[in-house]
């Protein structure tokens, strides 16, 4: 019983600071929103097949880096994403993008949608993380 209290002790005395590691940004990285008809066709048929839920997809081709992500169904169209940031850290490419949907029924398009964002960037080595 006592080690197991002790452990317990141990786990919360250190959990927080063995978990938060300290991103620091190294430097933005320069990008391009591809269109629906420059996107390869392998990168594009996984899009399609996976775009009915949320993902998240890295691909390389000829010494580029895709990133690609979807937000899955939605019911209805009129909806956008923006790069809120995307950067170079300690050891990882770093993107976070926010879904904007249709601020008033009017803006509301008929049917559902699909909303995803493919972005091109010179090939990278590093892990990509979405934020």
């Amino acid at each position: 019983m006592r080690k197991i209290m002790l452990l317990a002790a141990v786990f919360l005395l250190t959990g927080c600071s063995l978990s938060k590691v300290e991103n620091i940004r190294v430097k933005d990285l320069d990008y391009t929103v591809v269109n629906e008809e420059d996107i390869p066709a392998e990168l594009a048929e996984e899009i399609e097949e996976r775009k009915a839920e949320p993902f998240q997809v890295t691909f390389e081709d000829s010494g580029y880096l895709y990133v690609a992500r979807g937000y899955g169904k939605q019911d209805s169209g009129g909806y956008s994403i923006a790069v809120s940031d995307l950067y170079l850290g300690q050891g990882a490419v770093y993107i976070q993008t926010d879904l904007k949907g249709p601020r008033t029924t009017a803006e509301k398009l008929p049917g559902v949608s699909y909303p995803y964002i493919v972005l091109k960037l010179e090939g990278r080595t590093e892990p990509v993380i979405f934020q």
